[in-house]
């Protein structure tokens, strides 16, 4: 009964809070604000965004073959196509149970292609740490490039004294942590190193499989794919079609790490990327209008390539 509550919740409330985020923005909004907000989504030159879309695709098709190369370093072969739906279905079903989409993709490649849940699920964990480290590298990069701006912007947003004040705690907290991690004897604690000695030992395998670099590719395309996709789309708005490139990485990270961390963006993503574009100069009206359009056009591709997973995943393959 409790975990099923705990389900509910970690669906409804996430929902909840972009609703009410949604409601809150719209109303700090004039009449005339509104009003070019939907002018700019109804004059949107929508061409970039079929191409952004078209660089999705080949993101998705990337991420499906190299897929491919971590199951068969483990001795399991799963057809392309088996591997492009169970990602698409992945995708769909993130949007509702956060992190669902990975125990979803080891459900479908056991049922279509007889790969054990167990493995095919240490091959999506090994690919989520690599990516996640890809993640890092564009976080820090962005921050680095961007630094005198972000740092200006979080001094406006929050005082240094209590900036540091939660500074200093986050960092006490996690040296706490990691010294308990390192030196509990309890028994749960024991069985966590393990799990995450596994992880390491899978992630460092990557390294050392015979595609090795042929993986290193398509995992550095997949983000090269996703800055690109995200980076086409300002050309649908004059407004922002004259942006830096250090205006879109910076805009970029944070709409990812506000998709990565909430409920696929809902009610979160347009008005965070509106608030990094004002920073550049770019009016709200039009970066919110900007963060609906580049969210709206990606749920609705997940929600398509998602669907058309779940139609065709049993036309295409016979019941295992």
């Amino acid at each position: 009964m409790k975990k099923k509550i705990s389900r509910i919740l970690s669906i409804t409330l996430p929902l909840l809070l972009g609703v009410f985020l949604i409601i809150y923005y719209y109303n700090k909004f004039t009449e005339k604000q509104l009003q070019e907000i939907y002018g700019h989504i109804k004059s949107a030159d929508y061409t970039y965004i079929a191409i952004s879309l078209f660089i999705a695709m080949t993101g998705y098709l990337s991420r499906a073959w190299r897929w491919r190369y971590t199951l068969r370093h483990i001795g399991y072969e799963a057809p392309f196509i088996t591997s492009l739906f169970a990602i698409g279905t992945s995708y769909l079903l993130n949007l509702t149970i956060p992190r669902s989409g990975e125990v979803s993709r080891a459900i479908v490649l056991k049922k279509y292609s007889g790969v054990p849940f167990d493995k095919g699920f240490g091959t999506i964990i090994s690919e989520r740490i690599i990516d996640l480290i890809l993640m890092v590298i564009c976080v820090s990069g962005a921050m680095i490039l961007q630094f005198e701006t972000l740092k200006d912007y979080i001094s406006e947003e929050i005082p240094l004294k209590l900036l540091l004040f939660y500074g200093i705690i986050a960092g006490i907290l996690f040296i706490s942590a990691v010294l308990f991690f390192i030196y509990s004897k309890l028994p749960i604690v024991q069985k966590i190193k393990i799990k995450v000695s596994g992880l390491i030992e899978g992630t460092l395998s990557v390294f050392k499989m015979p595609n090795k670099w042929p993986f290193i590719l398509h995992s550095i395309y997949i983000w090269v794919s996703y800055v690109a996709m995200f980076y086409i789309t300002i050309y649908a708005l004059p407004e922002t079609a004259q942006m830096s490139f250090e205006a879109v990485s910076t805009a970029f990270v944070i709409g990812s790490l506000v998709i990565a961390f909430s409920n696929g963006g809902f009610g979160t993503y347009p008005f965070a990327i509106s608030a990094i574009l004002q920073l550049y100069n770019i009016p709200e009206a039009s970066g919110t209008a900007f963060g609906w359009i580049v969210w709206a056009s990606q749920i609705a591709f997940i929600f398509l390539l998602g669907g058309l997973s779940f139609l065709l995943l049993p036309l295409t393959h016979k019941k295992k």
